[in-house]
């Protein structure tokens, strides 16, 4: 079974609702497999504090990193499961209107402005002079996906479990004063990451109706980053690579069809005799490409 390969293929094809997820999953998974190994040692793991934002604006300096990969971040199943659920939900939606880009852009950006609200707040509020916290989760890009789309599209009705019916505006409404009241209770640092995820989520859609794209000039800067690291990490290949000629006639053409058919043919037979798991990863790919068109 090329589980991997699967992975990679789909994360590759996959759109970028499915990206965000992967990564979120992934960093998940990642850290507690490192955990388990720091537990067998009797260490404590201090990674998820190096990656998460710390209120300290001291600390902050020294893991400048935090306001981004604190959004990926999750200290538990559960709150990785229902911003996931909340990201695929609100997610579809989004890419119903817009292109993956989009997405990208104000989860990211609603993320860092999360970050923003939250390290002002713990700055500036007296309340918040003798705590010392930590901020990680995706849920202030979830909101900002969500306001967004509210804002885009208030009217649209979602159907919420055992409840019925509801506009987007209300839906969006109710959770964001959810956490107003919520900063005065046990989380009030991600309560007001909420708010500034929310704030961006409406900002985005306000500027691009004007026909800004708020976000455009940081998706470009991520394409360039991208292209950079493809660029240094992508690995020499020591295959030969041959270049098919293109047929000279009719007849090449009909033989060169009749030879990609008989390849497939051959790989529909050898799933039907021993299951898709049995195909080379060459096989796999000859399959899927096939499929695609």
């Amino acid at each position: 079974m090329d589980i991997i390969g699967d992975i990679k293929r789909t994360f590759k094809e996959g759109s970028a609702l499915t990206r965000l997820i992967y990564i979120n999953i992934g960093v998940f998974l990642v850290l507690k497999v490192i955990g388990v190994f720091f537990y067998l040692a009797g260490q404590p793991l201090l990674l998820s504090q190096w990656l998460s934002v710390p209120s300290v604006s001291e600390a902050l300096v020294q893991r400048p990193w935090t306001p981004i990969t604190y959004m990926f971040l999750h200290n538990g199943f559960l709150h990785l499961l229902f911003n996931v659920l909340g990201l695929y939900w609100f997610g579809q939606m989004f890419l119903y209107h817009f292109e993956g880009s989009k997405l990208v852009s104000v989860y990211l950006l609603g993320g860092l402005t999360g970050a923003a609200f939250y390290i002002l707040a713990y700055n500036i509020f007296p309340v918040f002079d003798s705590m010392n916290g930590l901020l990680l989760g995706a849920s202030a890009s979830v909101f900002a996906v969500l306001v967004a789309l509210a804002v885009y599209e208030p009217d649209r009705e979602i159907h919420l479990f055992f409840i019925g019916k509801f506009p987007l505006k209300y839906v969006a409404a109710f959770y964001i004063l959810l956490s107003v009241i919520g900063i005065s209770a046990s989380n009030p640092g991600g309560n007001i990451a909420h708010l500034g995820g929310a704030f961006w989520g409406w900002f985005y859609i306000y500027q691009l109706r004007k026909g800004k794209d708020m976000g455009a000039g940081f998706v470009k800067l991520l394409d360039k980053i991208g292209e950079w690291f493809t660029g240094v990490f992508k690995a020499r290949s020591n295959m030969k690579v041959s270049y098919k000629k293109p047929p000279r006639d009719d007849r090449d053409y009909k033989r060169q069809q009749n030879v990609k058919q008989d390849e497939i043919n051959n790989i529909l037979d050898k799933i039907g005799t021993s299951g898709y798991d049995s195909l080379s990863k060459q096989e796999k790919e000859l399959l899927f490409k096939q499929g695609k068109k």
